[in-house]
């Protein structure tokens, strides 16, 4: 893989150098019809030299953004159920974690292309978050209960410079032990999780994980006691997706009122909101690697008719839309790259005529130009 560009996009030219790029399709031959094998989740993985879909068909699958035949993919079996989320180990580029409605957490090394550890977390887990240093998880099940998972390696290794070559390494030296620890139930319904990267501060010293409600508020909790520091009343309904902005300047959150609002994360007070023409709840939400761009999920039908609009996130105004599959799709998940203005997505369609249901998508990586 070519090494990444490094020249930011200004606003003002992003609409013409975004809208030449092409986009890739990845076909998997698992898919057996529409809605049957939609993508609920992506991840990149530290390089950017692989991602990973999970699928509502329990199909796991490891792709080589530049070389999107199936052939080139790996699918890594074991779950039983649903996948709900796929997540990187921040610091260990071959590391996969993965959680079902199975009840299952497993871990992946997908050089080996091998399940490394399953732990039971006794509900249907649905989300995953990792700590920025990769010795911590913490897993969210449906029934509101947040799940600490301790990761000790003996080494952490570093990102394998062949991305073409990655899943045919051979294992990692050394065992990873992960354990699951005390369970911590919530008083209100819990959604998406994530923890604060930064690095602690005079001002910030504990380390802080951010858990939204379907009370329309985000919790800042501190770690490991999971007690709450600050409540944000962040929208007037569910909020169900949270992303901290890689400048660490603004914390992105998705509500059910069709909303992203963006908070200052040295006040704490809304900078602005972002809403689409599609309307529909926002499922997920992505930065890009310099935090300068934002777009949103919404899998419900309709939500992707007029496109997936990517804003930008000073001035909240609405940049680019990437079509999709027309009035009947959704946008089920997406997920900028790393360090390039790669755009990974997939939807949902619904009725006849629409066999790639839930394909994996990749704006720029055809050609390499972004």
């Amino acid at each position: 893989m070519a090494p990444p560009r490094r020249d930011l996009l200004h606003k003002d030219h992003f609409s013409f150098v975004f809208g030449g790029a092409k986009t890739q399709n990845y076909y998997d031959p698992a898919a057996k019809g529409p809605g049957s094998h939609t993508i609920r989740t992506l991840a990149w993985n530290p390089t950017g030299q692989l991602i990973a879909t999970g699928s509502a068909d329990r199909t796991l699958r490891i792709w080589n953004p530049e070389r999107p035949n199936v052939r080139y993919s790996t699918e890594l079996r074991g779950h039983t159920a649903g996948i709900e989320k796929v997540l990187f180990n921040p610091v260990r580029d071959a590391e996969l974690a993965s959680c079902s409605t199975d009840g299952t957490v497993r871990f992946w090394d997908v050089r080996s292309k091998t399940c490394v550890s399953k732990l039971d977390v006794g509900g249907e887990a649905f989300t995953l978050s990792w700590s920025a240093d990769g010795t911590t998880m913490i897993v969210g099940t449906k029934d509101d209960t947040l799940i600490p998972i301790s990761i000790e390696s003996p080494s952490t290794p570093t990102a394998h410079p062949d991305g073409a070559n990655a899943l045919n390494l051979p294992a990692s030296v050394g065992t990873t032990t992960y354990t699951a620890l005390a369970p911590h139930p919530q008083p209100v319904q819990t959604n998406a999780t994530t923890f604060d990267w930064r690095m602690a501060t005079p001002e910030r010293p504990q380390q802080q994980f951010f858990t939204t409600t379907g009370e329309g508020k985000v919790k800042i909790l501190s770690y490991p006691s999971l007690n709450v520091l600050y409540t944000i009343n962040a929208h007037t309904s569910a909020c169900n997706a949270v992303a901290l902005a890689p400048t660490g300047r603004y914390l992105a959150i998705g509500a059910s009122d069709a909303l992203i609002s963006l908070w200052d994360t040295t006040d704490w007070i809304c900078q602005r909101t972002l809403s689409s023409e599609n309307g529909g709840a926002i499922r997920g939400v992505s930065w890009s690697f310099d935090g300068r761009y934002i777009c949103g999920a919404c899998d419900e039908i309709g939500c992707g008719g007029n496109g997936l609009e990517i804003f930008h996130a000073e001035s909240g105004d609405s940049i680019y839309t990437i079509p999709t599959a027309g009035a009947n799709a959704g946008v089920s998940a997406v997920a900028w790259h790393p360090s390039r203005y790669w755009l990974a997505y997939s939807t949902t369609t619904d009725g006849p005529g629409h066999s790639s249901s839930g394909g994996l998508k990749i704006v720029g990586a055809a050609g390499g130009g972004l």
